[in-house]
């Protein structure tokens, strides 16, 4: 019997009506896993599905979607795998748009953050294990099975990296003796939050690289530049991905390529190495600062804690799955540290090697990076005489500086990456970065973060006036310095 579109309407507003105004309790859950049977280091997708009962007009019981997420999800045993912090089913949520009147039936519940899945990741061992979940006192298990004759999931990357050729940076050494721990939380798409470099897929066309995660290459490297005065070094580190994804790619919350990073100020008083002083992190076109010497103070940002590091040298930050948005450990919005690791599902960490290693799992450990340069590899195809036709910059812009500070070394610069799915252009190389705070008050003017760090941090913090403090630059290949540059 064949229902007319106007009966099935009416049907679905009753339930929702008679939903909104009982108190709907579960009556069962159920655990899908997609897919059943997986290999050593592969991932499965466990959801947790609540279903309750409502009463129709005519008193009729009907069974319907809850939209609830579980109070948990967890592995029984010890050594039997990881799992992502929850996310919102994708697969389910293709469904519900795909049939309208299902998708309002399980709506009809109050629970707008909903979270009914997390990413199961297996170690390197074979076995069946159990996995548990509980909902408003309901509990079910299921049994996951790992084994070496399960389909294989993961493909086979196409494109391999050697070693890089020698590096001739005279700031290489210095760039590696600050390189940073990198705590990179990963979620639902684990290979979308790996570190990676612009051409990973093996070109350098920007827009296909969302299309390309599967392909391309895995193997972990971070941009770096430095840029120094009469009394500070500044180093940039950035950390690419192809991807920025969320649960609901809407209004931007995805876009191909993403690049967020970090610039440490270290004075060059004291050991070779100088001596590290503040950290500032860049986190979705905000900064977040934070001190290694308890002299310096708030500026126009806040304090937002101190440095964590790992040896003598080596700060370590978090970078959030998804989003890429990066950190200080010691911030209220990491889910990393040393002591705790992480604390709200996967992760992998980085540490500089000078090779660029592959993640085992989306929970991998002390994976090796490598160091790019980025005036060679992005800032030398920058240069109007470089004659660089490929689809990797867009959106010219004239960097015009606050404070009377040098202009850009060229005349035009690219402000983003090329990108289309899902928005256009949100990547930003570090010479296009901006800050809220400092845009608003018009303090700095987006760019001048990345492209003039001692004239930014000087206005973002406040330095003891009983140590030096230079703004004239020994060198910066980003600007043009034949312009006379301000000193105090």
């Amino acid at each position: 019997m064949r229902m007319t579109l106007g009966l099935i309407f009416s049907t679905v507003m009753l339930f929702a009506t008679n939903a909104r105004t009982q108190q709907i309790t579960v009556s069962r859950i159920e655990i899908v896993m997609v897919p059943e049977k997986i290999r050593c280091f592969e991932t499965a997708v466990i959801q947790v599905k609540a279903y309750g009962e409502i009463v129709d007009a005519d008193g009729n019981k009907q069974t319907i979607r809850l939209r609830r997420s579980p109070d948990y999800i967890r592995i029984l045993g010890k050594d039997r795998g990881w799992l992502s912090k929850p996310f919102l089913s994708q697969t389910d949520r293709v469904q519900l748009q795909e049939h309208s009147s299902f998708r309002t039936l399980v709506d009809v519940t109050e629970d707008v953050s909903m979270k009914d899945s997390v990413l199961y990741s297996a170690l390197e061992k074979t076995g069946t294990f159990e996995i548990e979940a509980s909902l408003d006192g309901k509990k079910e298990k299921r049994e996951i099975e790992v084994s070496s004759g399960a389909p294989r999931q993961r493909q086979q990357e196409r494109i391999v990296f050697g070693k890089e050729p020698p590096n001739q940076d005279p700031y290489l050494q210095l760039a590696a003796h600050y390189s940073p721990l990198v705590a990179q939380e990963t979620w639902f798409q684990p290979k979308s939050d790996y570190l990676a470099r612009f051409d990973y897929d093996g070109d350098w066309q920007g827009d296909n690289n969302w299309d390309a995660l599967e392909k391309g290459s895995s193997q972990a490297f971070v941009y770096y530049a430095v840029m120094e005065t009469k009394t500070h070094w500044f180093i940039v580190y950035n950390f690419f991905h192809p991807r920025d994804y969320s649960e609901e790619c809407l209004a931007g919350f995805c876009h191909e390529n993403d690049n967020e990073g970090m610039i440490l100020t270290v004075a060059k008083e004291g050991s070779g190495y100088g001596h590290l002083q503040a950290m500032e992190t860049l986190a979705h076109n905000n900064i977040y600062s934070f001190q290694a010497d308890d002299e310096i103070k708030k500026g126009v940002h806040d304090i937002d804690g101190g440095i964590e590091l790992e040896g003598e040298s080596h700060p370590v930050v978090f970078v959030e799955s998804g989003g890429h948005g990066v950190y200080g450990s010691y911030s209220q919005y990491s889910r990393f540290n040393l002591r705790t690791k992480f604390t709200a599902g996967t992760g992998i960490t980085y540490v500089y090697k000078g090779e660029a290693e592959r993640p085992k799992h989306a929970n991998d450990r002390r994976v090796g990076y490598e160091l790019l340069p980025i005036t060679e590899h992005w800032w030398n195809k920058v240069d109007p005489a470089s004659g660089w036709k490929q689809r990797t910059f867009e959106d010219l812009f004239q960097y015009k500086p606050l404070g009377g500070r040098p202009p850009a070394r060229f005349p035009a610069i690219p402000k983003a990456f090329v990108g289309r799915k899902h928005a256009t252009n949100k990547a930003k190389p570090f010479w296009g970065w901006h800050d809220n705070r400092t845009d608003k008050k018009k303090i700095l003017v987006p760019g001048q973060w990345g492209l003039d760090p001692a004239y930014a941090v000087s206005r973002n913090l406040c330095f003891p006036s009983s140590q030096a403090f230079s703004l004239e630059y020994i060198y910066n290949p980003f600007l043009d310095l034949d312009i006379s540059t301000k000193t105090e």
